[in-house]
C-alpha cells in the first residue's frame, strides 16, 4: 500500500469490488450459477465454441483455420494497399527501399500469375462456397496480376508513377480506356468471396447446433483484426454474422465484445481441455456484465434506459451515402452488388475508421446476403466478380 492511501477505505473498497470474496465476486459467482443451463457462444479470432449448458461438452467450429482460400484471396485483395505502400515508401525516402520492395512484389506477382489456374481453385483450394465460379476466380486472378505486373514496372522505370493520383487514376478506379475491370473491383470482390465463406460455413454449424437464440449468451473475447479494431459490435463482421446466423433472433442485448478477456487456442488433435477449462470464466464473465446491466435498471428505474443499438438486432445502417456526402460515421448500406460508390467507400472507411476490421469492408452484406438466399453461395451475385468484362485468361499484356 501507498503511503498515501487510507487502510481503512482502501478496505471499504475492497469489500465490494475487488478479490474472490468481495460482493462483487459473489455476485457474479450467483449470476453464474443462475445461467448455468443456458447455451454459451465463445468466438475467439480463429475459432467459435458452443457450450450447451449443464456441463454439456463445448462443440468447437474452427472457422478461421478452416477457410478455404482465405490467404490466397488475400494475397490479391492486398495489392491494391501494397502499391499505395510503395507509393508512400518512394514519397518519404525516394533513395530507399522502395525499388527492392517492388522489385520483389514484382517476383511475387509474377510467380502468382504462373501458379494460377482453374484447378489450381477447383482441386486444391476446392473452397465449397467457390463451385461453379472457379474459372471466373481464375481469370479475376490473373488479370489482377497483369495489371498489378504492368504497373510495376512502370514504376520502376518511371518512379512518377508512384504517385497517388497516377494510382488511382491508372489503377484503382473505374473509367481507364485500359483497364477494363478497376481494382477496387477486385478488392471488393476478394473481401466478400473471403466473407461469403466465413459466414456459409458459420451459419450452417450453427442451423446444426440448433441453438435457441433467445437464451444464448455470446462474448466475443480476445483480439480480432487491428488491435483497434471489432470492439462494438457494428464493426465486428464475426458478431455481425452471428446476428445474421441468429435469424436475427437474438437480442443484441445478449451480445457482448470483450477484447481484453482470455480465449482458448485452436484445439489439436481434438483435445477439448483448454475449451472445457475456460466454460466457468467466461459463463461468470458474460453473467457478471450482465447483472450489473440489470442493477443499473433496477437502481433508477423511471429513468431513460440503454439501448445497445437498433430496436431489430440484425439491422445495419439504414444511412445511404452519395457524391453529395463529404463524410460518413458508419458503414453505409450497401443498396445492390452493383452499387459502387457505396462499395468503395466501405473500403476506405475501414481504412480510416480504426474501429474496423479491414476485411470488413462487405462481411455484413455477405452474411446477410446468404440469410436472405437460404445459406446458397450460387445464389449471390459477387460485387466485382460475376458480370464483370475480365479479359480472357492469360490475355492480358503487360508491355509498358
Amino acid at each position: 500500500m501507498s503511503e498515501h492511501e487510507s487502510r481503512e477505505l482502501i478496505d471499504l473498497f475492497t469489500a465490494y469490488t475487488a478479490g474472490p470474496h468481495s460482493i462483487g465476486a459473489h455476485l457474479r459467482a450467483a449470476a453464474a450459477r443462475s445461467h448455468a443451463r443456458d447455451p454459451l457462444l465463445v468466438v475467439t479470432g480463429a475459432d467459435m465454441a458452443l457450450y450447451p449448458g449443464d456441463g454439456r461438452p463445448p462443440t468447437v467450429l474452427p472457422y478461421r483455420l478452416s477457410n478455404r482460400g482465405f490467404k490466397e484471396l488475400a494475397a490479391v485483395s492486398h495489392l491494391g494497399t501494397a502499391l499505395a505502400s510503395l507509393v508512400e515508401l518512394h514519397r518519404h525516402d525516394p533513395g530507399g527501399v522502395w525499388r527492392t520492395d517492388a522489385e520483389n512484389l514484382l517476383h511475387q506477382v509474377r510467380r502468382s500469375r504462373a501458379a494460377n489456374s482453374t484447378a489450381l481453385w477447383r482441386d486444391r483450394i476446392a473452397a465449397v462456397t467457390h463451385r461453379g465460379r472457379e474459372e471466373a476466380i481464375a481469370t479475376m486472378v490473373d488479370y489482377a496480376c497483369a495489371v498489378t505486373e504492368r504497373y510495376l514496372v512502370r514504376a520502376l522505370t518511371d518512379p512518377s508513377w508512384l504517385d497517388h493520383r497516377t494510382l488511382r487514376e491508372q489503377y484503382l478506379e473505374d473509367g481507364h480506356p485500359d483497364l477494363p475491370v478497376s481494382f477496387n473491383r477486385i478488392m471488393v470482390a476478394t473481401f466478400f468471396l473471403v466473407g461469403m465463406d466465413n459466414a456459409h460455413r458459420l451459419i450452417a454449424w450453427c442451423d446444426d447446433q440448433d441453438i435457441d437464440w433467445a437464451r444464448t449468451m455470446v462474448v466475443v473475447v480476445g483480439q480480432i483484426g487491428r488491435p483497434t479494431a471489432g470492439v462494438t459490435w457494428r464493426t465486428n463482421g464475426v458478431a455481425g454474422t452471428v446476428l445474421a446466423a441468429s435469424r436475427h433472433t437474438l437480442p443484441l442485448n445478449r451480445l457482448y465484445i470483450a477484447p481484453h478477456a482470455r480465449g482458448f487456442a485452436t484445439p489439436t488433435g481434438g483435445d477439448l481441455s483448454e475449451v472445457r477449462a475456460l466454460e466457468p470464466v467466461l459463463r461468470q464473465l458474460w453473467a457478471g456484465t450482465r447483472v450489473t446491466v440489470e442493477l443499473g435498471g433496477a437502481m433508477f428505474e423511471g429513468y431513460p434506459a440503454f439501448s445497445p443499438g437498433d430496436d431489430h438486432p440484425g439491422s445495419f445502417s439504414d444511412l445511404t451515402v452519395s457524391r453529395a456526402d463529404e463524410v460518413v460515421t458508419e458503414q453505409p448500406r450497401i443498396r445492390s452488388p452493383k452499387d459502387w460508390f457505396t462499395l468503395v467507400t466501405r473500403l476506405r472507411l475501414v481504412m480510416e475508421d480504426p474501429r474496423q476490421l479491414l476485411s470488413g469492408a462487405v462481411t455484413d452484406y455477405a452474411a446477410q446476403q446468404l440469410v436472405e438466399h437460404g445459406n446458397d453461395p450460387s445464389a449471390l451475385t459477387v460485387p466485382g466478380l460475376d458480370d464483370e468484362p475480365y479479359p480472357a485468361y492469360g490475355s492480358v499484356s503487360v508491355a509498358a
